[in-house]
């Protein structure tokens, strides 16, 4: 049995509501489409680093980050001091007046971004954060028209859900009009594998045969997660972005990368996903790992972009409130300071290789993929058909939890384990995962 690595913290006494009278409360009192994992719902109440803790005191290692949320570990210290600190001071104000946390966060993020993304929008979700976005591509290009990917997930809002094609999510909204999906660029299950050098090349070619759908064969923008989180941590071939986005800017289109997942040093290679594919968007959107759990996102563009928005006045009653502002800025300091990006480089690569592992010795992996902290498990009943195994990788899922180990699913069809986790994992850690995984596999 795996035994989860010595930590010496004390969670605090829990004296609240049991988890089935919280149940019976959302049931009554909460969105009735809202979801909870697990057969067994379970009751987070105190995290601290990478670790979680159950209503009982029982620890669990965080393989998700509260859905990629928690980027630098639950509750950092330096994150809370920065809270306090601002929560002592004020806790809002608007726009309409200065304050130096806003204009200092801008200068900071802006410091992180290549070429001339210099403008940052503060917003509160990455929903929000790629709405803006949309509006910001369709007033300077003039046209309406938007490619995104198949199986994407760009966000909740009506506008967001146009983008997105994962159907778990999405609703039949109005705003799907002028907004067209190209083909999904996965070297697993598309036409065009890894042994192929230009698969990029090919599936980018799918960009600009869509274009023909758009109205006077002008669009306004190409979106893409730089790696698709909720369809399953697809990663792009090579060369893929610098095609699709050529075709877009030949057919009058800006460029959006939303960097929602996969931003802010996860990868381990570069900061942001996007540079591990050699390219520079017009627009690049960013939540969640932001601000290591707050209500923070971002969208940075360029100055020339920007003026197109400068007609009309932009407000945001919350977005960049200086206690949201605050905490941005701690985490960018965490992030350099404790050498994140490179702990998300060798961490996730000893996973990797321990999959790959797992991988020769359970038949029913049928791949491990994945950069840095995001990696995906494919579960398939056979390797040559690729049929998803869909519910043996509900099990692994749920036994993970039993064992004490808390990780993500996803995918079109469900099959893909998500590990996510906060990016301060240890080697320890690694490698209880690891055995919680074989264990599970095991007992398929």
């Amino acid at each position: 049995m795996a035994t989860l690595p010595p930590y010496d913290y004390q969670p605090l006494a829990y004296d609240g509501p049991s988890p089935d009278e919280v149940l019976a409360l959302r049931k009554e009192f909460l969105n009735p489409a809202i979801f909870h994992y697990y057969k067994k719902p379970i009751m987070i109440v105190e995290g601290k680093g990478q670790y979680l803790f159950d209503e009982t005191g029982r620890r669990y290692l965080d393989g998700f980050g509260g859905i990629v949320t928690v980027s630098i570990g639950h509750c950092h210290p330096e994150v809370l001091a920065a809270i306090d600190r601002q929560n002592r001071t004020i806790q809002h104000t608007t726009s309409i007046y200065l304050h130096p946390e806003i204009a200092l966060y801008g200068q900071e993020l802006a410091a992180k971004m290549p070429g001339d993304l210099s403008v940052c929008y503060f917003v509160n979700s990455g929903s929000e954060a790629n709405d803006l976005a949309l509006l910001m591509a369709r007033a300077y290009t003039g046209n309406y028209d938007v490619i995104a990917l198949r199986n994407a997930y760009h966000g909740g809002s009506a506008g967001t859900m146009g983008l997105t094609s994962h159907h778990t999510w999405k609703f039949n909204v109005p705003h799907s009009f002028g907004v067209q999906h190209a083909r999904m660029p996965c070297v697993y299950r598309g036409q065009f594998s890894t042994d192929d050098p230009d698969a990029g090349k090919k599936y980018a070619a799918d960009v600009a045969e869509t274009v023909q759908f758009a109205t006077s064969g002008k669009i306004a923008a190409f979106i893409a997660e730089s790696i698709q989180g909720v369809g399953g941590s697809i990663v792009f071939p090579p060369g893929y972005l610098q095609h699709a986005y050529a075709h877009a800017r030949a057919a009058g289109g800006l460029c959006i990368a939303d960097e929602v997942q996969a931003g802010f040093g996860r990868t381990g290679t570069h900061y942001w996903g996007f540079e591990t594919q050699g390219v520079i968007p017009d627009i690049v959107t960013m939540a969640k790992g932001i601000g290591n759990g707050c209500p923070l996102a971002a969208v940075v563009t360029t100055p020339e972009i920007a003026k197109a928005l400068a007609s009309r006045i932009h407000f945001n009653t919350f977005g960049g409130n200086p206690v949201s502002c605050a905490q941005g800025r701690a985490v960018l300091r965490v992030i350099e300071a404790e050498q994140l990006q490179q702990n998300s480089w060798i961490i996730g690569g000893m996973l990797q290789q321990g999959l790959t592992r797992l991988m020769e010795k359970h038949s029913i992996i049928g791949q491990v993929r994945g950069m840095g902290l995001m990696i995906g498990v494919e579960m398939v009943l056979d390797r040559g058909t690729k049929e998803p195994a869909r519910d043996a990788c509900a099990f692994v899922f749920e036994r993970c939890k039993e064992l004490g180990l808390l990780i993500g699913k996803g995918g079109l069809w469900g099959n893909t384990l998500r590990i996510k986790p906060p990016m301060c994992l240890t080697q320890a850690d690694a490698e209880f995962m690891l055995e919680v995984l074989d264990q599970a596999l095991s007992e398929i």
